[in-house]
């Protein structure tokens, strides 16, 4: 179990990283229009941000596998596929879709499911999950800027994900 775990996680870490990337690239020009909440960080802070978080993710994917106990593997790996399944969501309704507000529920979904995958590894190694709390604060902050740009983008057309004004 302990390999699998590991192997998946780490294969999970991925496909965020691929996904993500992939799915922010796709309408940088209808994501300049927007109006961002006052407290976005510049674009450089959040690809520093996003360094830690993924290398912090592989990390303990695979000291989480090593360590971790049967019911931490078990929490760990369902968190960890579901909040990345959460985040691409949100990565997909919101470049793609340009539908703020279900974007921004996503993001809600995804920090509250990555709060018991801290706690998961926290239980297997303490410095591991102490590791990950820059990305559970990341994720609170990215889903504020989520719900942030609902309101400051209130324009029904934005809302549905219709680009056109």
């Amino acid at each position: 179990m302990r390999l699998w775990v590991g192997i998946t996680s780490v294969l999970l870490v991925l496909v965020y990283i691929v996904g993500s990337r992939r799915l922010v690239a796709s309408d940088d020009q209808w994501y300049r229009a927007l109006v961002r909440p006052p407290w976005q960080p510049p674009g450089a802070v959040i690809g520093i941000v996003w360094m830690y978080n993924f290398t912090a993710l592989f990390i303990a994917a695979v000291l989480v596998a090593r360590h971790g106990s049967r019911w931490e593997l078990v929490v760990w790996t369902v968190c960890l596929l579901t909040s990345i399944v959460a985040a691409l969501l949100w990565a997909w309704l919101f470049y793609v879709q340009h539908a703020l507000f279900a974007s921004s529920a996503a993001l809600i979904v995804a920090a509250v499911l990555t709060v018991p995958l801290v706690i998961a590894a926290w239980g297997s190694v303490t410095w591991v999950g102490a590791l990950l709390v820059p990305y559970l604060l990341w994720v609170c902050i990215a889903a504020s800027l989520a719900v942030g740009y609902v309101q400051r983008n209130a324009d029904v057309s934005l809302l549905r994900g219709n680009t056109s004004r």
